[in-house]
């Protein structure tokens, strides 16, 4: 097992687009749809696999492209290391002054490093300056507990279809 670091940031109402956060559903919507709805579904089937959105299901980062991790660990503490480095680097961007706390971000790596050991996923997710957010993720892979499905982002040579 080992686990992927990803970082987004980027305005909160792109982030607020849900329906590219999510993967499509498994069959399109019936011939009789409206058009304006059989479009939406075939831009998401487009997107959600390439696209740099975070997933609502941290798990779906497994099936993003390999360029969008920002990290690799075979060990626990190493990823959270990582996403501790990464909080103190925003933490001055952080809209919350509680946010910003040195023992609340330490309690958040120590937390991701434990739930990591566990074999779960770690997402967070902060808002910086209006209108900005910042989500970051540490992902269990090989096999992912929540999705054991999902290949590897580093191991595949073709992406398999959502």
């Amino acid at each position: 097992m080992h686990h992927h670091g990803y970082l987004w940031t980027g305005p909160k109402q792109r982030f607020d687009e849900e329906a590219l956060r999510r993967p499509p559903p498994p069959h399109p919507p019936p011939d009789n749809s409206r058009p304006e709805l059989v479009q939406r579904h075939r831009e998401v089937k487009a997107e959600f696999p390439v696209g740099d959105l975070p997933p609502l299901e941290t798990a779906y980062w497994l099936i993003k492209p390999e360029k969008l991790i920002r990290g690799t660990w075979e060990e626990p503490k190493g990823a959270a290391h990582w996403l501790g480095e990464r909080l103190t680097e925003y933490a001055p961007r952080f809209e919350s002054r509680a946010a910003r706390d040195p023992a609340r971000l330490a309690e958040l790596v120590g937390s991701a490093s434990e739930r990591l050991g566990r074999g779960g996923d770690v997402s967070h997710g902060c808002y910086l300056e209006r209108p900005s957010f910042l989500s970051l993720a540490l992902v269990c892979c090989s096999p992912n507990g929540a999705l054991p499905q999902l290949s590897c982002p580093t191991k595949r040579a073709v992406r398999p279809p959502c």
